[in-house]
This record gives C-alpha cells, structure tokens and sequence, in this order.
C-alpha cells in the first residue's frame, strides 16, 4: 500500500511538472506545420462534433428556393471563396498554409453535402475554435449564413444561377500602398492635393 501511495503522490506531481515543461519549454506542436498532439483529432473532433449535435438548428434543406441559393452564392463568394475555393476553380494566389487546411468545398473530398443544413449554418455563426474557421455571426446577417450553409448543401446540385454565380473569377483585393508609388499629389494632413 505503502509503494501504491508514494506512486500516486510522485506521479500527481511528477506529471504536471513533465507537462509544464513541455508547454512552458516550447516543446509542444504550436506552429501550423507541425505534427498534431497524439490524439488531437480525436478529441477536438469530438468535442466539436458533440457540441454541434447539441446544438445545431434544424431546418429543412427544401425550405430553400433557387433565390436563396443565388444570394448565398453572392455572400459566399464575398466571405468564404478566399479559403474554401469556388467550383472548378483553383486560387489564382498563393493561399498562407493553415492547420488544419480548410476543405475546399466545391470538390467530392470537402462537400458538406451529406451533413444537416443546420451544421453547416452552426459552423458559419459560430466558428471553429483553434481551427482558422472565424465566426461569421456578428459580420452576415442570418438569412445570408442560412442561405450559405443551404448554398453547401447542394453544392453537388446547385441551380444554374447559383453556379453562375460561383464561376466568377476571384480577384485579389486592391492594396492600400503600392510598392514603390509616390506620395506626389498627396494631401498633407488637413491641406489640398498638391498637382
């Protein structure tokens, strides 16, 4: 009994101080590239997929008309093609490596088509933690993440409006700054353009 106690007692400080130094150490995986935790999947997966059943939304999918599947084509364009990816279509910029990598969601491999149109709308609003998946639920209105997570639903069968929609090219943002531009004809601060 005795060897049992001094094991319990050295392993319940033997441990956190194990653990402290790898996490406080920078030993552990932190970086994009780097291997995940043995059993990281597992347990985020989990966690995610049990807190989604809790509390997904339920809404029938046929509850959506080809309007709403258009308009979610729009939004999604404008919020969600960046990462995800657009049928048929491969970013035409280099895209920053992510961990995990966002599924692109237009190909067999990334469809969501089989998941509840309330899960894809759960993982619209509220994001997924440690992921790179932000929350869309203070930027989108509901009826455009609705209208979006309907959009992902049917991406094997979209209408042909919707799918017009998708097949625009993507285009980089404007910069702000040029590399190189001249300040020539800048205003200083309170003052007019100078020619």
């Amino acid at each position: 009994m005795g060897k049992f106690l001094g094991g319990l007692v050295v392993g319940l400080i033997l441990f956190p101080l194990l653990a402290a130094i790898y996490f406080l150490g920078g030993f552990a995986p932190a970086a994009v590239s780097d291997h995940p935790f043995p059993l990281e999947p597992l347990i985020a997966g989990g966690a995610l997929h049990a807190r989604i059943s809790r509390e997904a939304p339920k809404r029938d999918l046929s509850s959506f008309a080809p309007a709403d599947m258009v308009a979610g084509a729009q939004a999604y364009r404008r919020g969600c093609a960046g990462c995800h990816g657009l049928p048929e279509q491969t970013p035409g910029f280099p895209e920053p490596k992510m961990y995990p990598s966002p599924p692109l969601l237009f190909t067999p491999d990334g469809y969501v088509t089989d998941d509840p149109v309330g899960m894809t709308y759960w993982k619209i609003k509220n994001g997924i933690r440690l992921s790179g998946m932000p929350s869309f639920g203070t930027v989108l209105k509901d009826d455009e993440m609705w209208q979006i997570a309907a959009l992902l639903a049917s991406a094997d069968k979209l209408p042909a409006e919707a799918i017009d929609v998708l097949k625009q090219p993507l285009s980089l943002p404007p910069s702000n700054s040029t590399p190189g531009a001249s300040a020539k004809g800048a205003a200083p601060s309170g003052g007019t353009p100078k020619p």
